[in-house]
Protein backbone atom coordinates (compact mmCIF):
# COMPACT_ATOMS: atom_id res chain seq x y z
CA UNK A 1 0.00 0.00 0.00
CA UNK A 2 1.34 3.61 -0.87
CA UNK A 3 -0.49 6.02 1.15
CA UNK A 4 1.49 9.31 0.24
CA UNK A 5 1.25 11.77 -2.85
CA UNK A 6 5.41 11.45 -2.60
CA UNK A 7 5.21 7.75 -3.78
CA UNK A 8 3.66 9.43 -7.32
CA UNK A 9 6.26 11.61 -8.77
CA UNK A 10 8.81 11.10 -10.95
CA UNK A 11 11.50 13.26 -12.68
CA UNK A 12 9.67 14.65 -16.08
CA UNK A 13 11.87 16.70 -18.92
CA UNK A 14 10.29 19.56 -19.55
CA UNK A 15 10.64 19.02 -23.71
CA UNK A 16 8.81 15.48 -23.49
CA UNK A 17 5.75 17.89 -22.38
CA UNK A 18 3.63 17.74 -25.70
CA UNK A 19 2.18 20.98 -26.45
CA UNK A 20 0.31 20.12 -29.29
CA UNK A 21 -0.77 16.84 -31.46
CA UNK A 22 0.48 14.41 -33.43
CA UNK A 23 0.07 15.43 -37.13
CA UNK A 24 -2.60 12.43 -37.44
CA UNK A 25 -5.06 11.14 -34.19
CA UNK A 26 -3.51 7.82 -34.93
CA UNK A 27 0.03 8.42 -34.95
CA UNK A 28 0.61 8.12 -31.17
CA UNK A 29 2.92 5.97 -29.72
CA UNK A 30 0.84 3.27 -27.84
CA UNK A 31 3.33 1.72 -25.06
CA UNK A 32 1.27 -1.30 -23.94
CA UNK A 33 1.75 -2.86 -20.54
CA UNK A 34 0.93 -6.64 -19.70
CA UNK A 35 -0.36 -6.60 -15.94
CA UNK A 36 0.27 -9.98 -15.20
CA UNK A 37 3.54 -10.65 -16.48
CA UNK A 38 4.78 -7.05 -16.20
CA UNK A 39 6.19 -7.43 -19.90
CA UNK A 40 6.23 -4.04 -21.58
CA UNK A 41 5.78 -3.58 -25.15
CA UNK A 42 6.39 -0.31 -27.40
CA UNK A 43 3.69 0.10 -30.30
CA UNK A 44 1.66 2.77 -32.49
CA UNK A 45 -2.34 3.16 -31.62
CA UNK A 46 -3.05 2.08 -35.10
CA UNK A 47 -1.76 -1.50 -33.26
CA UNK A 48 -4.66 -1.11 -30.71
CA UNK A 49 -7.44 -2.77 -32.67
CA UNK A 50 -5.18 -6.21 -32.46
CA UNK A 51 -5.21 -6.25 -28.69
CA UNK A 52 -8.86 -6.46 -28.12
CA UNK A 53 -10.49 -9.97 -27.32
CA UNK A 54 -13.35 -11.97 -28.15
CA UNK A 55 -16.77 -10.25 -26.33
CA UNK A 56 -14.40 -7.14 -25.27
CA UNK A 57 -16.42 -3.48 -25.38
CA UNK A 58 -14.96 -0.32 -25.70
CA UNK A 59 -16.30 1.90 -23.68
CA UNK A 60 -15.94 6.01 -24.57
CA UNK A 61 -16.56 8.75 -23.07
CA UNK A 62 -18.65 11.40 -25.53
CA UNK A 63 -18.32 14.47 -23.61
CA UNK A 64 -17.73 17.57 -24.86
CA UNK A 65 -15.26 20.38 -24.26
CA UNK A 66 -16.99 23.46 -24.12
CA UNK A 67 -15.18 26.85 -24.91
CA UNK A 68 -14.98 27.79 -21.50
CA UNK A 69 -12.65 30.36 -21.44
CA UNK A 70 -13.91 33.64 -21.59
CA UNK A 71 -12.49 37.35 -21.85
CA UNK A 72 -13.47 40.57 -20.95
CA UNK A 73 -11.07 42.19 -23.17
CA UNK A 74 -11.83 46.11 -22.27
CA UNK A 75 -11.41 45.29 -18.45
CA UNK A 76 -8.36 42.68 -18.38
CA UNK A 77 -10.83 39.96 -16.44
CA UNK A 78 -10.57 36.43 -17.46
CA UNK A 79 -13.67 34.33 -16.48
CA UNK A 80 -12.49 30.56 -16.78
CA UNK A 81 -16.48 28.24 -16.93
CA UNK A 82 -16.92 25.26 -14.49
CA UNK A 83 -19.77 24.37 -14.06
CA UNK A 84 -23.46 25.50 -15.28
CA UNK A 85 -25.45 25.58 -11.82
CA UNK A 86 -28.85 26.30 -14.27
CA UNK A 87 -31.24 29.26 -13.84
CA UNK A 88 -28.63 30.93 -15.74
CA UNK A 89 -25.93 30.82 -12.75
CA UNK A 90 -22.38 29.27 -13.90
CA UNK A 91 -19.85 28.65 -11.42
CA UNK A 92 -16.34 30.81 -12.26
CA UNK A 93 -12.70 31.26 -11.81
CA UNK A 94 -12.26 34.89 -12.65
CA UNK A 95 -8.36 36.67 -12.99
CA UNK A 96 -8.02 39.06 -11.17
CA UNK A 97 -10.56 38.28 -8.78
CA UNK A 98 -10.54 41.56 -7.03
CA UNK A 99 -12.26 43.38 -9.58
CA UNK A 100 -15.50 41.16 -9.36
CA UNK A 101 -16.43 41.94 -6.12
CA UNK A 102 -20.37 40.58 -5.17
CA UNK A 103 -22.70 43.13 -7.47
CA UNK A 104 -20.51 43.71 -10.39
CA UNK A 105 -21.46 43.58 -13.59
CA UNK A 106 -19.39 42.98 -16.74
CA UNK A 107 -20.40 42.85 -20.37
CA UNK A 108 -18.48 39.07 -21.45
CA UNK A 109 -19.55 37.21 -23.98
CA UNK A 110 -22.54 38.65 -26.05
CA UNK A 111 -24.28 39.25 -22.85
CA UNK A 112 -23.48 40.68 -19.14
CA UNK A 113 -22.79 38.97 -15.98
CA UNK A 114 -23.03 40.03 -12.31
CA UNK A 115 -21.26 38.53 -9.51
CA UNK A 116 -23.79 36.89 -7.10
CA UNK A 117 -21.25 35.21 -4.90
CA UNK A 118 -17.61 34.77 -3.52
CA UNK A 119 -17.13 31.00 -2.52
CA UNK A 120 -14.60 30.09 0.10
CA UNK A 121 -12.87 28.76 -2.28
CA UNK A 122 -12.80 31.93 -4.30
CA UNK A 123 -14.78 31.07 -7.09
CA UNK A 124 -17.84 33.13 -7.96
CA UNK A 125 -21.03 32.48 -8.80
CA UNK A 126 -21.99 34.19 -11.99
CA UNK A 127 -25.93 35.14 -13.54
CA UNK A 128 -25.77 35.87 -17.39
CA UNK A 129 -28.52 37.69 -18.73
CA UNK A 130 -28.57 35.49 -21.72
CA UNK A 131 -26.51 32.07 -22.70
CA UNK A 132 -23.08 33.17 -23.37
CA UNK A 133 -22.14 32.69 -26.98
CA UNK A 134 -19.36 30.43 -26.25
CA UNK A 135 -18.60 29.17 -30.02
CA UNK A 136 -18.43 33.12 -30.80
CA UNK A 137 -16.22 34.66 -28.05
CA UNK A 138 -15.18 31.30 -26.04
CA UNK A 139 -11.66 30.16 -26.19
CA UNK A 140 -10.69 26.52 -25.75
CA UNK A 141 -9.59 25.70 -22.48
CA UNK A 142 -6.24 23.92 -22.83
CA UNK A 143 -4.34 23.15 -19.88
CA UNK A 144 -2.07 25.38 -17.93
CA UNK A 145 1.37 22.98 -18.84
CA UNK A 146 0.29 23.52 -22.69
CA UNK A 147 1.91 27.25 -21.94
CA UNK A 148 -0.04 28.75 -24.72
CA UNK A 149 -2.92 30.30 -25.84
CA UNK A 150 -5.68 28.09 -28.08
CA UNK A 151 -5.97 28.28 -31.41
CA UNK A 152 -8.00 26.94 -34.42
CA UNK A 153 -6.70 23.91 -34.52
CA UNK A 154 -7.23 23.11 -31.34
CA UNK A 155 -10.60 23.14 -31.71
CA UNK A 156 -10.84 20.49 -33.53
CA UNK A 157 -8.06 18.44 -32.14
CA UNK A 158 -8.48 18.96 -28.03
CA UNK A 159 -12.00 17.34 -28.84
CA UNK A 160 -12.34 13.51 -29.88
CA UNK A 161 -13.95 12.63 -32.84
CA UNK A 162 -17.04 11.01 -31.52
CA UNK A 163 -17.83 14.33 -29.18
CA UNK A 164 -21.89 14.88 -28.60
CA UNK A 165 -22.84 15.93 -25.20
CA UNK A 166 -21.05 19.79 -23.91
CA UNK A 167 -20.15 19.87 -20.77
CA UNK A 168 -16.39 19.45 -20.53
CA UNK A 169 -13.60 22.17 -19.59
CA UNK A 170 -11.14 19.50 -20.30
CA UNK A 171 -11.09 16.75 -22.86
CA UNK A 172 -11.08 12.99 -21.73
CA UNK A 173 -7.75 12.82 -23.25
CA UNK A 174 -7.62 9.23 -23.92
CA UNK A 175 -9.91 9.76 -26.62
CA UNK A 176 -8.12 12.03 -28.73
CA UNK A 177 -6.10 9.17 -30.15
CA UNK A 178 -9.23 7.32 -32.29
CA UNK A 179 -10.21 7.92 -35.85
CA UNK A 180 -13.47 7.03 -36.94
CA UNK A 181 -12.18 4.49 -39.46
CA UNK A 182 -10.63 2.97 -36.39
CA UNK A 183 -13.87 2.95 -34.30
CA UNK A 184 -15.66 1.18 -37.12
CA UNK A 185 -13.68 -1.71 -36.54
CA UNK A 186 -13.76 -2.12 -32.85
CA UNK A 187 -17.04 -3.18 -30.94
CA UNK A 188 -17.62 0.20 -28.63
CA UNK A 189 -20.25 2.11 -26.34
CA UNK A 190 -20.85 5.45 -25.04
CA UNK A 191 -21.42 6.93 -21.83
CA UNK A 192 -21.27 10.91 -20.56
CA UNK A 193 -18.75 11.92 -17.60
CA UNK A 194 -18.25 15.87 -17.85
CA UNK A 195 -14.72 16.19 -17.11
CA UNK A 196 -14.23 19.54 -14.30
CA UNK A 197 -11.31 21.87 -13.36
CA UNK A 198 -10.52 19.43 -10.90
CA UNK A 199 -9.01 17.12 -12.99
CA UNK A 200 -5.76 19.35 -12.71
CA UNK A 201 -5.70 19.72 -9.34
CA UNK A 202 -2.50 19.06 -7.70
CA UNK A 203 -3.28 16.64 -4.33
CA UNK A 204 -2.06 18.89 -1.33
CA UNK A 205 -2.29 16.82 1.02
CA UNK A 206 0.39 14.28 2.06
CA UNK A 207 -1.43 11.68 2.77
CA UNK A 208 -3.81 10.53 0.47
CA UNK A 209 -7.02 9.37 2.82
CA UNK A 210 -7.17 13.41 3.16
CA UNK A 211 -7.30 14.53 -0.21
CA UNK A 212 -10.81 16.05 -1.40
CA UNK A 213 -11.81 14.48 -4.30
CA UNK A 214 -13.91 17.09 -7.11
CA UNK A 215 -17.25 15.82 -7.58
CA UNK A 216 -18.05 15.30 -11.74
CA UNK A 217 -21.62 14.60 -13.46
CA UNK A 218 -22.12 11.78 -15.50
CA UNK A 219 -25.06 9.66 -17.09
CA UNK A 220 -25.08 6.03 -17.97
CA UNK A 221 -27.75 5.79 -20.97
CA UNK A 222 -29.75 2.34 -20.68
CA UNK A 223 -28.55 1.06 -24.01
CA UNK A 224 -25.14 1.47 -22.83
CA UNK A 225 -25.82 0.08 -19.97
CA UNK A 226 -27.22 -3.13 -21.84
CA UNK A 227 -24.30 -3.59 -23.94
CA UNK A 228 -21.85 -3.35 -21.06
CA UNK A 229 -24.40 -6.24 -19.57
CA UNK A 230 -22.89 -8.70 -21.91
CA UNK A 231 -19.64 -7.34 -22.58
CA UNK A 232 -17.19 -10.39 -21.29
CA UNK A 233 -14.85 -7.18 -21.37
CA UNK A 234 -15.05 -3.79 -20.30
CA UNK A 235 -12.08 -1.92 -21.96
CA UNK A 236 -12.43 1.44 -20.27
CA UNK A 237 -10.90 4.63 -22.65
CA UNK A 238 -9.79 7.19 -20.02
CA UNK A 239 -9.68 7.13 -15.59
CA UNK A 240 -13.29 8.97 -16.74
CA UNK A 241 -14.82 5.95 -17.77
CA UNK A 242 -12.98 4.04 -15.54
CA UNK A 243 -14.42 6.71 -12.71
CA UNK A 244 -17.99 6.10 -14.09
CA UNK A 245 -17.92 2.33 -13.72
CA UNK A 246 -16.09 1.91 -10.23
CA UNK A 247 -18.85 4.57 -9.25
CA UNK A 248 -21.51 1.60 -9.89
CA UNK A 249 -21.97 -0.95 -7.16
CA UNK A 250 -20.80 -4.87 -7.84
CA UNK A 251 -23.47 -6.41 -10.22
CA UNK A 252 -24.73 -5.78 -13.86
CA UNK A 253 -24.33 -1.83 -14.65
CA UNK A 254 -27.87 -0.06 -14.86
CA UNK A 255 -29.01 3.13 -16.67
CA UNK A 256 -28.06 5.50 -13.99
CA UNK A 257 -27.16 9.37 -14.14
CA UNK A 258 -25.60 11.06 -11.14
CA UNK A 259 -22.40 12.62 -9.79
CA UNK A 260 -19.06 11.11 -8.33
CA UNK A 261 -16.47 11.73 -6.17
CA UNK A 262 -14.89 8.21 -6.39
CA UNK A 263 -11.06 8.66 -5.08
CA UNK A 264 -9.54 5.32 -6.97
CA UNK A 265 -5.80 4.71 -5.54
CA UNK A 266 -3.69 1.81 -4.08
CA UNK A 267 -5.00 -0.84 -2.82
CA UNK A 268 -7.82 -0.80 -4.66
CA UNK A 269 -10.46 -3.92 -6.20
CA UNK A 270 -11.96 -3.02 -8.99
CA UNK A 271 -15.10 -4.24 -10.13
CA UNK A 272 -16.07 -3.40 -13.59
CA UNK A 273 -12.78 -2.26 -15.17
CA UNK A 274 -11.41 -5.47 -17.26
CA UNK A 275 -8.60 -2.91 -19.46
CA UNK A 276 -7.75 0.54 -19.76
CA UNK A 277 -6.13 2.47 -22.50
CA UNK A 278 -5.08 5.93 -20.88
CA UNK A 279 -2.44 8.69 -21.71
CA UNK A 280 0.51 9.91 -19.58
CA UNK A 281 -0.73 11.83 -16.24
CA UNK A 282 0.86 14.07 -14.13
CA UNK A 283 2.93 13.30 -11.26
CA UNK A 284 1.23 13.63 -7.66
CA UNK A 285 -1.85 13.21 -9.98
CA UNK A 286 -5.09 11.86 -9.03
CA UNK A 287 -4.89 10.22 -12.40
CA UNK A 288 -1.77 8.45 -11.92
CA UNK A 289 -2.72 7.49 -8.69
CA UNK A 290 -5.76 5.39 -10.37
CA UNK A 291 -3.50 3.91 -13.05
CA UNK A 292 -1.28 2.39 -10.38
CA UNK A 293 -4.21 0.84 -8.28
CA UNK A 294 -4.84 -0.63 -11.66
CA UNK A 295 -1.37 -1.95 -12.67
CA UNK A 296 0.40 -1.58 -9.76
CA UNK A 297 2.24 1.37 -8.49
CA UNK A 298 5.89 -0.31 -8.90
CA UNK A 299 5.17 -1.39 -12.49
CA UNK A 300 3.41 1.89 -13.33
CA UNK A 301 6.99 3.74 -12.14
CA UNK A 302 8.94 0.94 -14.18
CA UNK A 303 6.77 2.14 -17.00
CA UNK A 304 7.00 5.56 -16.60
CA UNK A 305 10.39 5.35 -16.51
CA UNK A 306 10.76 3.88 -20.00
CA UNK A 307 8.48 6.35 -21.22
CA UNK A 308 11.18 9.09 -20.33
CA UNK A 309 14.28 6.86 -22.07
CA UNK A 310 12.03 6.60 -24.98
CA UNK A 311 11.24 9.96 -25.49
CA UNK A 312 7.46 9.45 -25.54
CA UNK A 313 5.16 12.64 -25.41
CA UNK A 314 2.87 12.96 -22.12
CA UNK A 315 -0.19 14.60 -21.10
CA UNK A 316 -2.81 15.73 -22.78
CA UNK A 317 -1.57 15.91 -26.26
CA UNK A 318 0.70 13.23 -25.66
CA UNK A 319 1.13 9.39 -26.38
CA UNK A 320 -0.74 6.79 -24.71
CA UNK A 321 -0.70 3.13 -22.86
CA UNK A 322 -2.66 0.46 -22.96
CA UNK A 323 -3.02 -1.83 -19.83
CA UNK A 324 -4.36 -5.14 -20.55
CA UNK A 325 -3.74 -8.54 -19.15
Amino acid sequence: MSGSVSDYQYDLPPELIANRPALRRDDSRMMVIHRKTGVIEHQTFRDFPSHLLEGDLVTLNNSRVIKARLLAEPLGIEVFLLENLGDSRWKCLCKPGRKLRVGTRIPIAGTSAEVLEILPGGERIMRFDSPPDLETHGHMPLPPYFKRAADSADDERYQTVYANSPGSVAAPTAGLHFTPEILATIPHTFLTLHVGAGTFLPVKTDRLEDHEMHEESYSMPPETALSLQSARRIVAVGTTVTRVLESQPPGPIQPCSGTTRIFIHPPYQFQHTGALLTNFHLPGSTLLMLVSAFAGRELIQTAYAEAVRERYRFFSYGDCMFLTD
